[in-house]
């Protein structure tokens, strides 16, 4: 069975996440956003895509609510990348989240970023066996920053 991807419409790739990128990289907190800076897997480029840090209980996340995306796929293969904000760059190490742990994480996500469509789900309120359903669907990234 293929991976899961959800492909962003034109709306969010032309307009939406450019507009997010420029004013993440002027350093103006948009939607939480940072860019997340990650060599491709393949080519070894730096790409860039705007990522949501998510703080849970003392930890920090980036969460893939549209699936394995390429993002996901590069860090997966790096392990670690950089998150940007204006004029500041950190660097940072990245370990998968096993699928057991990640209802709590999914329902936090989902409460803050409002973005449960992308999940499948109703909301922040849908059960634990809902979330253990859906989470091999959405990789979760423990980050830890190295400076």
């Amino acid at each position: 069975m293929p991976a899961y991807v959800q492909q962003p419409g034109q709306f969010a790739v032309r307009v939406f996440n450019p507009i997010v990128i420029w004013l993440t990289k002027l350093g103006i907190n948009a939607v939480g956003a940072r860019i997340l800076l990650v060599p491709g897997r393949r080519s070894g480029q730096v790409r860039s895509t705007p990522v949501q840090v998510l703080a849970v209980d003392g930890g920090e996340y980036l969460v893939a609510p549209r699936g394995h995306t390429q993002w996901t796929r590069n860090l997966r293969a790096a392990g670690g990348g950089e998150l940007q904000m204006g004029r500041k760059t950190e660097h940072f190490t990245a370990t998968e989240v096993d699928d057991a742990v990640k209802p709590e994480i999914l329902r936090a996500y989902v409460a803050k970023y409002k973005q449960a469509n992308l999940f499948r789900i109703s909301g922040p309120q849908e059960s634990d066996e809902r979330l253990r359903e859906i989470a091999p669907d959405h990789p979760v990234f423990r980050i830890t920053r190295t400076g």
